[in-house]
């Protein structure tokens, strides 16, 4: 049941932030309402496709669809009253990719895969919708810039599982999940959590003296 619930939580806050990233782009309300759902049943509908289930989740249990669509309706006439857009956005993304990714993880194990595919599942089914907002509303994807956003999900499906393994009867252990992943997030938006510099790749343009030589031609005649 606990399971269940946060699933439908995740739904509805990937939801609002699909609405929201699309509040300056002119869209009409079906435009919005969709690009709401395919956030929230994004992620989802890829892990279910990749694991070759039967049936996808919210064509098995259309409650995910009908909360998909309420939430992202609920949303396209109720941003107009938020007084401070992007930190609900950022809240409600964080929090959408807390659940999914430690619902998926768990969902995962319960279909009897091993602990690296859930790991796997867990964040792809938590950054993949947001990937799919972001790119819908043109947007730069959040999952690949400077900020912590990957890394949370990881060790949040990575602590499920170790919780998983050693005390499986323990209620809480995707709770626990869920708010290693959310506070990491927090805190990356509020404190400027980032990688250092030596894990990112960052391109240099290689020198050619041959335009110099170019260049100070040019500038002599």
């Amino acid at each position: 049941m606990l399971l269940y619930l946060l699933g439908m939580f995740g739904i509805a806050a990937f939801a609002i932030t699909g609405v929201i990233s699309s509040g300056k782009k002119d869209m009409d309300l079906f435009s919005v309402v969709f690009l709401g759902m395919v956030t929230s049943l994004g992620g989802g509908t890829i892990r279910d496709t990749v694991l070759s289930v039967e049936t996808v989740y919210w064509v098995a249990d259309t409650s995910y669809l009908w909360v998909a669509f309420a939430s992202s309706v609920f949303a396209f006439f109720g941003v107009r009253f938020m007084n401070d857009r992007q930190k609900v956005f950022h809240y409600a993304d964080s929090f959408g990719l807390a659940l999914f990714t430690v619902v998926a993880t768990e969902k995962v194990l319960d279909l009897g895969f091993a602990a690296p595919i859930a790991i796997t599942m867990g964040i792809i089914t938590g950054v993949a919708g947001g990937i799919i907002r972001d790119v819908l509303s043109h947007r730069p994807p959040l999952v690949l810039g400077r900020e912590f956003y990957a890394t949370p999900a990881f060790l949040g499906a990575f602590l499920f599982v170790l919780l998983h393994k050693n005390i499986p009867s323990h209620e809480f252990n995707s709770i626990y999940a869920v708010l290693l992943i959310f506070i990491l997030r927090v805190f990356a938006i509020h404190k400027d959590l980032y990688y250092p510099s030596w894990l990112l790749y960052k391109k240099e343009i290689d020198h050619d003296p041959r335009k110099d030589d170019q260049n100070s031609t040019n500038t002599k005649y």
